[in-house]
Parts: structure tokens; C-alpha cells; sequence
């Protein structure tokens, strides 16, 4: 069994688009658990119907997962954000791609959601990097198995780079990820408001920091 760990803050726009992809996954027999981590909109209202589990926690994402994870009942735990949409057999092709391999833990590629001939110059950068470096992110919903997820001690309890961090300590613990090149589809919402080359200099900005050995609180702080 497949648990899916959803941490969400505010997202009553997208999480019914989210779970209802997911519903034939329920249907198949895996768990989907959403955390909340205090949204002030109508977002639990929304997800609690299409969720086997609603879990409350402080916000930030590492430690919603680490919530989510600690009741997760799945021999495999996946790790989705809320504005994530997936061809509805995802699932199938996760578990069947682990376990027919030796790797314990993997990403997928993603799509960005809008139609801007320069998101998909992005997108491909993304996918080759994570190939290249064997570090996942968020995005590309990491997949672990239950137990390799348990000995490594979870999410670091920071407030940005969670997804960098326990990539490098799942490299070392584990060996590099299973890529998998089906992709899921994220919101290019960020991209859109913000700019697409100030938010690649940014997001390389405070990846640079962080490897250079900066305080995730104060990165946390210049993202936001």
C-alpha cells in the first residue's frame, strides 16, 4: 500500500482538483492523508470527504510530512503538494517501477502548468538537474519506502531546503533516486506572478546559500 502525504496551508483553489485525480488510487486500496497546517479558507472543508485521513499540525511543510508520516499505515510513503495533478493511474506505475527495481526511494519529472513556450525550457532544466545531481524537490513528489523513510529520521524540521536536505541524506543512506519520467503536473503560478528569470535567480540564489552552509530560517525568510 501506497501512503499519500498531502501538506496544505491555504490552497481551497486547488486541493479538490488534487484528491480527485487520486480517487481511483483510494478506490485501489492506498491511503491519502492531508495535513493541515491552520488554513484560514475553506480548504479542510473541501479535502475532508476525498481524504481516508485529516491531520492538524503547525505549518511548514517538513513537519506536516513528518505528521502525515507518522501515521501513514503504507509500505511505500508519497510525498504530494497540494497544487500537484497526476494521470490517475500514477500510483500503478510508482509501485510497480519500485519494486521491480533495488532503489528505495525516487521522484518524478514534472510539468509546469502553464502554456508559455518558456515554462517548458524551465521544466526540462529542472528534470535534467535533478537527473544530473540525484537531489529531488518537492515538486516532483519524492517517494520512499516506509522504512528506509523511519531510519534516516524523517524531515529535518527546517523551514525551507526540507526536500534538498533529506535528498542528500537518502543519496548517502540510500543510493541515488529512481527517476521516473512520467511527469506530474505542477502550478506554474510562482513563475507567472513573480517573473520567470527573477524566480530562477532566486530559487539558485538560495539553493547556492544553502549549500554554501546559510541558516534555512533565514533563506525561508528571502523566499517568502
Amino acid at each position: 500500500m501506497i501512503s499519500i502525504i498531502i501538506p496544505v496551508l491555504n490552497e481551497a483553489t486547488c486541493i479538490e482538483s488534487t484528491l480527485n485525480r487520486m480517487q481511483p488510487m483510494r478506490k485501489r486500496g492506498h491511503q491519502i492523508i492531508l495535513v493541515d497546517g491552520g488554513s484560514q479558507d475553506n480548504t479542510v472543508a473541501l479535502a475532508e470527504p476525498l481524504v481516508d485521513s485529516l491531520l492538524y499540525s503547525t505549518a511548514g511543510r517538513a513537519v506536516q510530512m513528518n505528521t502525515g508520516a507518522a501515521a501513514a499505515s503504507g509500505d511505500i510513503i508519497w510525498f504530494v503538494h497540494a497544487d500537484t495533478l497526476m494521470i490517475p493511474d500514477t500510483d500503478v506505475l510508482l509501485k510497480n517501477a519500485l519494486y521491480d527495481s533495488a532503489k528505495k526511494w525516487g521522484r518524478f519529472d514534472i510539468r509546469l502548468s502553464g502554456d508559455v513556450k518558456a515554462l517548458r525550457i524551465i521544466e526540462r532544466m529542472m528534470n535534467w538537474r535533478s537527473r544530473l545531481s540525484g537531489i529531488a524537490t518537492g515538486d516532483q513528489g519524492i517517494f520512499i519506502h516506509h522504512e528506509t523513510f523511519e531510519r534516516i529520521g524523517g524531515f529535518a524540521n527546517i523551514p525551507l531546503m526540507e526536500d534538498i536536505e533529506i535528498s542528500k541524506r537518502l543519496k548517502r543512506a540510500a543510493g541515488r533516486p529512481l527517476c521516473l519520467p512520467r511527469k506530474l503536473t505542477t502550478s506554474s503560478r510562482r513563475w507567472e506572478k513573480n517573473g520567470m528569470l527573477p524566480t530562477i535567480i532566486l530559487m539558485w540564489r538560495l539553493r547556492l546559500a544553502y549549500w554554501m552552509g546559510a541558516n534555512p530560517v533565514d533563506l525561508a525568510g528571502q523566499y517568502r
